[in-house]
């Protein structure tokens, strides 16, 4: 359900429309998307506002049980009671009735919740400012407050329908699609987008497989597409070393030469590229990446002396008029 309501707030003789930020300094009148990738088990959230750092404060999740939206008034209480709601064993519908009923302010939130199943719950408070609206599909609900229209919300949801690949590219092309669509009616300041699956973060020992932020940019969206590609980049690094050093040179060098297509700016797909050429007996175009390197990070000098994979290069005259610092 789509909830529109006005409030009047009358000082004296003078009569002003009165909403949930006129309150809240916090306010995150904004646009975001929950969605799931059933095949590959992982939960997602990407959202954009005019508002500073928003992804610290509208998202909460848990790799293989729930991601939760909570934004417009935002109380990360509903994040985490929604968890131990969840692990307790009720539906995303029952534990947001639960919590939205013992909520005094529910009036001013915009939730919504996922779970690993694809069972959804959203709600849209008719104290949070205009235009507000959800809507709830297959895997994904996509919510926002504070918008351009109502058209914000259904290209987000038309996006998600009909878009394919690996899911924080989906969410993200999401948000674009909404933006397209006038999205928050202030304007752009930040943008995130998180992925959840258990045991695929930092050493295996969290569940946040991508957690990525902009905080505050005049093109909150560019940037946070530019660090999608940067973390697709490495994970093309690390997978084309490995290939290379398991004998696979072709497909790993493909592999490196995608990272570098993926991020041209990444000096560490230029470095890692370098490594595979010269491993293949290429020095000339080995060196040549270097020097793109080099040109993008002159730190990579230092780093190229130190770094074993150069270690037949030590005594080139080449190498060395490079890297000399």
């Amino acid at each position: 359900m789509i909830h529109r309501t006005i409030c009047a707030l009358a000082i004296g003789v003078f009569s002003v429309t009165a909403t949930a930020q006129d309150f809240d300094p916090n306010y995150t009148g904004t646009y975001s998307i929950i969605g799931l990738d059933p095949v590959a088990g992982e939960l997602g959230m990407a959202v954009q506002s005019k508002a500073f750092a928003v992804g610290n404060r509208t998202m909460t999740g848990k790799g293989g049980l729930v991601v939760v939206a909570h934004q417009a008034s935002s109380n990360p209480m509903y994040g985490a009671m929604a968890i131990q709601l969840l692990q307790a064993g009720m539906t995303p519908k029952d534990a947001l009735d639960q919590i939205v009923r013992s909520d005094a302010q529910s009036d001013r939130r915009q939730v919504a919740i996922l779970d690993i199943q694809g069972r959804t719950a959203a709600w849209t408070g008719g104290g949070a400012s205009e235009w507000k609206g959800h809507t709830c599909g297959t895997n994904y609900c996509a919510q926002g407050n504070t918008l351009a229209g109502p058209a914000v919300v259904e290209r987000m949801a038309r996006s998600f329908e009909t878009s394919k690949g690996p899911l924080v590219d989906r969410l993200v092309t999401a948000l674009d699609a909404a933006q397209a669509e006038g999205g928050d009616s202030r304007g752009s300041q930040g943008a995130a987008v998180t992925i959840f699956k258990p045991l695929a973060g930092a050493a295996g020992f969290s569940d946040r497989m991508i957690d990525l932020r902009v905080d505050d940019s005049r093109a909150p969206l560019v940037e946070l597409r530019r660090l999608v590609d940067i973390y697709w980049s490495g994970q093309l690094i690390t997978e084309g070393n490995s290939r290379i050093n398991a004998g696979d040179a072709d497909v790993g060098m493909k592999m490196l030469l995608a990272a570098r297509d993926k991020s041209p700016a990444n000096d560490n797909a230029w470095m890692a590229l370098a490594s595979g050429y010269l491993k293949l007996g290429k020095k000339a175009d080995a060196l040549a990446a270097l020097a793109k390197a080099i040109a993008l990070n002159p730190s990579v000098r230092r780093q190229a002396q130190r770094n074993t994979n150069f270690t037949t290069l030590k005594e080139d005259p080449q190498f060395v008029a490079m890297t000399r610092e």
